[in-house]
């Protein structure tokens, strides 16, 4: 299935479009798969995948939550993602109204403040509103309704603003605003606004140059001399799921070469090359972002990766339904993450593309 993405150039205030082709699995030119299992195989469970995070969306609302009705903001954004991945718009593609709908939700939940979400059900809002940022901005660059495209522009530069707002002196972002939060910060928290923010300014939204600044900055003070980046600004030791997210994070700013950068990559390789591992916390947000890492890296090194996260992945899926249960923050969560891992080489959103 070919699509026609339509992609906001960064800076030129100009759309441009792209030609990607959505192969549920390698991209356009893959080197032969070694993975034990069959490619067809792959493809039908990253179908059946979809198919069932499809069905998960409230058809009232166009929102999906993890457990107990839990991170409506959060779980939407990622189920967003997943679904733009296989190829989808929200114009076209057989996802096309739910990421309509997914849209349409986001939308309704951007605060007067420029805030996603809702701080008097989610004490950790930060989550949603990095995601919802995220995925909105990769719908912007092919929004082709005018007065749909405003309506964005102003939902995601009033976003952008109120992550500003929410840094805290530090650095970084906690589970809330740094107003709300007394300066507490966190490190799995700044990388979903640091990536939510460079998805914005990818799309042409503004971001103060300052805001990214610190923010790696923060990155650099939180990572030890082992590579290993520790919890937050005020310690708690290094840690492989937010290491990982710290160098996909790097990456989308640009650093590929610094001092930290290599020291991440060994510690992540330490930690994370083992796939049977799971001597360690947040293994699918672990591999969410590593995954993204070893994808930029490519070559025999997302190669040997790609083939072993393939194996575990089918692997652990329903055989009834299709989905992912393993976590306890529900299958939502954990289906929206490994689809988005399979999904990686359509290369459909410019977020993830090398």
């Amino acid at each position: 299935m070919i699509a026609i993405r339509w992609i906001w150039a960064a800076g030129s205030g100009r759309l441009f479009t792209a030609l990607s082709t959505a192969v549920l699995l390698y991209g356009a030119s893959p080197a032969p798969c070694q993975a034990k299992t069959p490619a067809a195989e792959v493809r039908k469970v990253t179908a059946r995948g979809v198919e069932w995070l499809a069905r998960q969306q409230s058809r009232r609302l166009g929102n999906w939550t993890a457990r107990n009705g839990q991170y409506p903001t959060a779980m939407t954004g990622l189920a967003g993602m997943a679904l733009l991945c296989e190829g989808s718009t929200t114009t076209q593609g057989k996802y096309a109204k739910n990421i309509r709908g997914a849209v349409d939700y986001l939308v309704s939940r951007s605060r007067a403040n420029g805030l996603i979400g809702d701080p008097m059900r989610d004490n950790r809002y930060t989550y949603g509103h990095g995601f919802s940022m995220l995925f909105l901005s990769q719908v912007l660059g092919e929004e082709e309704d005018e007065a749909r495209r405003k309506e964005l522009i102003d939902v995601l530069t009033r976003a952008a603003e109120f992550s500003g707002r929410a840094q805290t002196d530090a650095g970084g972002w906690g589970y809330v605003s740094a107003q709300d939060g007394r300066g507490f910060d966190e490190g799995s928290t700044t990388i979903t606004q640091v990536q939510g923010l460079r998805g914005c300014r990818n799309a042409g939204i503004h971001v103060p140059k300052e805001v990214i600044d610190k923010a790696i900055k923060y990155i650099h003070k939180c990572t030890l001399p082992d590579g290993g980046v520790q919890y937050n600004s005020q310690g708690g030791g290094g840690r492989p799921a937010i290491t990982a997210a710290a160098v996909a994070c790097l990456h989308n700013a640009g650093e590929y070469d610094s001092d930290y950068v290599p020291r991440q990559l060994k510690f992540c390789k330490g930690k994370l090359d083992n796939i049977a591992s799971s001597g360690f916390g947040h293994w699918h947000y672990a591999h969410y972002y590593y995954s993204q890492v070893m994808y930029r890296e490519g070559g025999k090194t997302w190669e040997t990766y790609r083939d072993k996260i393939i194996d575990r992945l089918v692997k652990e899926a329903s055989k009834t339904d299709g989905a992912w249960s393993q976590g306890y923050i529900g299958p939502v969560y954990t289906t929206s993450i490994n689809l988005t891992i399979l999904q990686l080489p359509n290369g459909a959103l410019p977020i993830y593309q090398r």
